[in-house]
C-alpha cells in the first residue's frame, strides 16, 4: 500500500478539541516487529484528552502527532518479524502509533484476536475501559470472592466493566452513580446502586474490602472512612496519601497501569461469551471526533464513547 493516502487526525500543538485536524496522509509502512491495521473503530478515552492537552508527563509525546490508543480492526500487513499473527485476522487492543486515522502501524505486544461473535466496537471498547478495571480489581486489588466492593461512577467507561468483573468473581457489589444511571447499573448485576444526587455513600457503606474511585476530589476523601483496617483504596485519577493509609491501616495506591495481551484475550472471550457486556455510551465518525472529546470532557457518559471508521 506503499504510497496510497489516508484519512487521519493529528494534533499540531497542544490544547483543546480544536486543535484535532483532519488530515491526508501516507498510510504507513509497518516496521519488522509491527503491523500494518485498518481501523474499524477506535476507543475514546480520559487519557486521550490529557495527551492533546500536553498533560501526560509520564508520557510525553510532541506535536505532530496522531491521538488516541483503543482500536479494533484487521490487519493489512504483517512485519517481517511478527508472529502469531497474519493479514486478513481481525484484532483489537492498544495501539502505540495513535489510533485516530483509517491504518494505523502497531507492535503486536498490546493486541489480541477478536472473537468473530465481538463487534469491532465492542472490541474498541476493552482497551483502558476494561482493562483498566482488571487491573485495578486483580492486578492491584487482589479482589476475592466474598469481599465487599465499592465503585465510583459505575456507569462509567471504566465502573460498567468493574462492577461487572467484580460480580463474575464472585464479590458483593456496591455503585455509585447519577439519578439517570441507576436502572443501567442495576442492569449490568450490581447488588446495590447508590445514587450520588440523593444520598451519601457512607450511609449506605461500611467496612469494604476495597474501593475503586474514578472520580478523585471530594469523592476520594469521603471513601475513607468506608474502607476496612486491611482493606485498599484504589484511585484511577488521584494518588491517594501514603501517610493517611498507614494511619488509618488501609491499603492506597494509584492504579492506572497498562494490561498485557493475555488479558486483552481474557476479557475479550469474557464478552462474547456473554458473561460481560460492552456498553457504548454513543458513536462518531473520525470527521466527528472533536465532538468526541468534548463529550469525553463533560465527564458523565455512560459506557465507552466510539468512533466508527470503516464498516
Amino acid at each position: 500500500m506503499t504510497g496510497q493516502m489516508m484519512q487521519a487526525i493529528r494534533v499540531h500543538q497542544f490544547g483543546g478539541p480544536e486543535v484535532l485536524q483532519m488530515e491526508q496522509l501516507p498510510i504507513p509502512k509497518p516496521s519488522a516487529d509491527e503491523v500494518l491495521i485498518r481501523v474499524h473503530a477506535m476507543g475514546v478515552l480520559p487519557v486521550d484528552l490529557a495527551f492533546r492537552q500536553g498533560l501526560m508527563r509520564k508520557y510525553p509525546v510532541q506535536p505532530p502527532f496522531i491521538p488516541g490508543s483503543a482500536f479494533a480492526g484487521v490487519i493489512e500487513e504483517v512485519g517481517s518479524g511478527v508472529t502469531g499473527f497474519q493479514k486478513g485476522q481481525a484484532v483489537f487492543g492498544r495501539a502505540n502509533n495513535g489510533a485516530s486515522a483509517e491504518y494505523i502501524t502497531t507492535t503486536v505486544k498490546t493486541m489480541a484476536h477478536k472473537p468473530q461473535n465481538l463487534s469491532f466496537t465492542e472490541a474498541a471498547t476493552i482497551s483502558g475501559g476494561a482493562t483498566t478495571a482488571w487491573m485495578a480489581l486483580f492486578a492491584h486489588g487482589d479482589l476475592q470472592s466474598g469481599q465487599r466492593v465499592l465503585v465510583h461512577a459505575a456507569a462509567g467507561g471504566v465502573g460498567g466493566f468493574a462492577v461487572q468483573f467484580a460480580k463474575w468473581k464472585g464479590a458483593e457489589v456496591i455503585g455509585t452513580c447519577s439519578t439517570a444511571n441507576v436502572d443501567y447499573v442495576k442492569s449490568l448485576g450490581v447488588d446495590t446502586v447508590i445514587d450520588y444526587n440523593t444520598t451519601s455513600f457512607e450511609d449506605i457503606v461500611q467496612d469494604a474490602d476495597l474501593v475503586l474511585d474514578a472520580v478523585g476530589g471530594e469523592t476520594l476523601e469521603r471513601s475513607w472512612s468506608v474502607v476496612k483496617r486491611g482493606g485498599k483504596l484504589l484511585s484511577l485519577v488521584e494518588i491517594p496519601s501514603e501517610e493517611k493509609a498507614k494511619q488509618l491501616g488501609i491499603h492506597a495506591r494509584f492504579s492506572n497501569e497498562f494490561a498485557p495481551h493475555n488479558v486483552f484475550q481474557m476479557i475479550a472471550d469474557l464478552i462474547a461469551d456473554g458473561q460481560v457486556k460492552a456498553t457504548i455510551g454513543k458513536e462518531f465518525s473520525l470527521h466527528d471526533l472533536r465532538q468526541a472529546h468534548e463529550l469525553c470532557q463533560t465527564g458523565h457518559g455512560r459506557g465507552r464513547i466510539v468512533v466508527r471508521i470503516a464498516d
